[in-house]
């Protein structure tokens, strides 16, 4: 195969059209995000991509069959605009291929005709947030105090280090095509799947874009992922203690 393959399933018109990606990184919170757009809106597969900078596996459906590790784009109707949502199981393996990918992501997004983009994510804290804030970055210096309008935090050197990979890219590659694009990112602790901050996120999401969605089964997936953070905590303070009583016996 070819180093990027782009597969065409439909060419739907789109109306006023918003780049939205979540592909897996910190907490998996873009990706839970955009799954559960999928799942809760009306929506089309429009492009696959195939690279060889994905890892060499194929994954399996509930039939045994094979799927070939792949990115998507699907159209979305969120109401008085449509999403051109972007998302999959992988991101790139080199440097070069998150260079090569984000280009044609790009490509297919400007193909429907895409001006604005958010890339959704997470940044980590290192430790279990009860209440996550949504931390952003632009483009564009004019989007700041439009999304500070709805509660994004834009705090002086975080997150530490940048933001890596296509999320990243979308914003630095983006700007250099004339694109206006933020990203959005829910804390989050950096070492569990995070349906809560996917939530916080999306909840953004609809008051920049202005659509609605439902969110009880990510409210659902929170309350469970809530009573496992519990149990771990249970299991950590019983062996403190019994380290403690160790100490005290060795004493």
């Amino acid at each position: 195969m070819e180093d990027i393959e782009v597969e065409t399933l439909a060419d739907p018109d789109l109306r006023d059209p918003v780049l939205v990606e979540g592909l897996p990184g910190v907490g998996h919170v873009g990706k839970l995000a955009v799954e559960h757009l999928l799942e809760e809106l009306d929506s089309e597969p429009v492009r696959y991509i195939y690279a060889d900078e994905f890892p060499p596996q194929v994954t399996l459906n509930d039939d045994s069959v094979a799927q070939l590790a792949r990115a998507e784009f699907h159209a979305v109707d969120a109401g008085d605009r449509d999403l051109l949502v972007l998302t999959g199981d992988h991101q790139a393996q080199t440097n070069s291929g998150h260079y090569h990918l984000t280009d044609a992501f790009l490509d297919i997004a400007e193909e429907f005709g895409v001006e604005e983009g958010y890339a959704l994510g997470g940044v980590p804290t290192g430790e279990l947030v009860d209440e996550p804030s949504v931390l952003g970055a632009v483009t564009d210096e004019d989007d700041v105090e439009r999304l500070e309008a709805v509660d994004v935090e834009f705090r002086e050197d975080e997150p530490a280090g940048g933001i890596v990979g296509v999320s990243g890219l979308l914003l630095g590659l983006g700007e250099r095509r004339g694109l206006s694009v933020a990203c959005l990112m829910g804390e989050t602790s950096g070492y569990l799947v995070d349906p809560q901050s996917a939530q916080v996120v999306l909840e953004v999401l609809q008051d920049v874009i202005d659509f609605e969605v439902g969110f009880e089964s990510l409210e659902e997936r929170a309350e469970e992922m809530k009573e496992v953070v519990g149990k771990i905590q249970e299991m950590q303070s019983q062996q403190q203690g019994m380290n403690d009583d160790d100490l005290r016996y060795i004493g």
